[in-house]
């Protein structure tokens, strides 16, 4: 048992889950003016293996384990992250200006089903904070993603201007960037995901992406066919990649605590989300890259992802509930999975059960 699972979760799990947040982001951010030693620890990881190490969309990533969205908002902690031995860290989701969210409380865990609600609402300090951290970050061992959304008193009609602010000031300084239109928790955002709406807000944030992959996040909620048309549309409209998938509306688990709104992560995601990689993948012909998050404890869960046509992975929920240990883990049972195949390349092992 490892010293998170035996000492740390128990005394971060007897705070409510945001305050449990606040202190992990402190404590991770005080590794910001240390990058030497957070190098010496993220090599105990040895997080730059070989056969590991894919490229995708252009860039280059020394493994496939990612850390998601919504953890980082405000790109305060990417030293103390990259110290654990991520492949890439995705900071935001970010909007032009600063604002508070949603009403409190606003995450709750389920642990009896690993898993967690929130509605948070793009809380974030606004894209001109998240600009200077990225300026002043001295140590970028893998590629970092600005994930960029609309501010919740901007209507539908003038949605995409927020995204061409954000991608404006960011595009830059990230190595990739994010159009998240899938989080419950922005009323009318996920109707952005209708694909004549989704087709002129990435052909314009496109135009302003320059020289960066532009990925696109993805609900699970999307029936098969929904799936297939904002795949579609992605392709079309110039996006690099599809993340599949943002957090769900639906409630697979019965529980006292299952009856509050919000977007609902963790294991009971795992299933669906990873039938949305399968079908996009096999939608693309495997020519879109997919990042696949969803319901990942386990080498074997980041394993499937990856068969079902997932090239990199996020971890979220689980890295809450299965703290730091859970990246090398996974990237233990990569190798192992690739050694009992006789493959050298993870990249060989994408989509190979689509």
């Amino acid at each position: 048992m490892s010293l998170y699972d035996s000492l740390l979760r128990p005394l971060l799990f007897r705070l409510d889950a945001e305050s449990a947040h606040h202190l992990g982001m402190w404590s991770l951010s005080l590794a910001e003016t240390a990058c030497g030693v957070a190098s010496v620890m993220r090599q105990r990881v040895k997080p730059d293996r070989s056969s590991l190490k894919m490229h995708v969309a252009g860039l280059d990533f020394p493994n496939p384990v990612g850390l998601g969205a919504g953890l980082d908002k405000n790109a305060e902690a990417m030293v103390g992250l990259f110290s654990l031995g991520f492949g890439a860290i995705e900071v935001g989701t970010v909007t032009p200006r600063a604002q508070p969210g949603n009403d409190k409380p606003r995450v709750f865990r389920i642990p009896e089903y690993q898993a967690v609600i929130n509605r948070m609402g793009f809380n974030n300090e606004g894209v001109d904070a998240m600009a200077a951290r990225l300026r002043e970050l001295e140590w970028r061992p893998a590629p970092i993603g600005v994930n960029i959304g609309k501010n919740k008193d901007t209507p539908n009609e003038r949605a995409v201007d927020d995204y061409l602010a954000c991608a404006a000031k960011l595009s830059a300084l990230g190595d990739y960037v994010v159009v998240n239109l899938s989080s419950p928790n922005t009323p009318g955002l996920r109707a952005l995901q209708d694909p004549e709406v989704l087709a002129g807000l990435l052909r314009a944030v496109r135009t302003q992406v320059v020289g960066r992959p532009l990925f696109l996040k993805i609900a699970p909620d999307l029936g098969d066919e929904a799936v297939d048309a904002v795949v579609d549309v992605a392709r079309d409209c110039g996006a690099d990649g599809l993340i599949c998938t943002n957090t769900t509306i639906t409630r697979p688990v019965k529980h006292p605590t299952a009856h509050e709104t919000g977007g609902l992560s963790g294991k009971p995601l795992f299933t669906r989300s990873t039938e949305v990689v399968r079908r996009a993948f096999k939608r693309t012909g495997g020519k879109l890259p997919i990042v696949g998050v969803g319901g990942i404890f386990s080498g074997e869960d980041a394993w499937q992802k990856i068969c079902a046509g997932a090239s990199l992975v996020q971890i979220y929920t689980g890295f809450i509930y299965r703290g730091p240990a859970l990246v090398k883990e996974i990237l233990d049972t990569l190798e192992e999975k690739l050694s009992d195949l006789g493959l050298d390349s993870l990249q060989k092992a994408v989509g190979r059960d689509a």
